[in-house]
């Protein structure tokens, strides 16, 4: 029986244009809870998440079939979308 075991994990900081603090801490709480759904809805796992005011910081497990570049496109278009 063959195990495949595979941690690939990544320190992603994704920043607001500018740096502009556009994440409310009153919106903070739902807008890691939609990136968790993302990320976990790409076969990969979340480990830690913090939103800051003009950053966001992710701790991930990704998927041996996503690149690092994939996984975080992937992420900032659906939240950018979503806005």
């Amino acid at each position: 029986m063959k195990i495949e075991y595979n941690n690939l994990y990544t320190h992603f900081i994704l920043i607001t244009a500018n740096r502009y603090p556009i994440i409310p801490e009153i919106n903070r709480e739902r807008i890691e809870k939609y990136m968790t759904g993302i990320v976990n809805n790409n076969n990969s796992k979340l480990y830690a998440i913090y939103a800051n005011p003009e950053h966001v910081h992710l701790l991930v497990s990704r998927s041996p079939r996503l690149s690092e570049e994939l996984l975080v496109t992937i992420v900032a278009d659906t939240v950018r979308q979503s806005l």
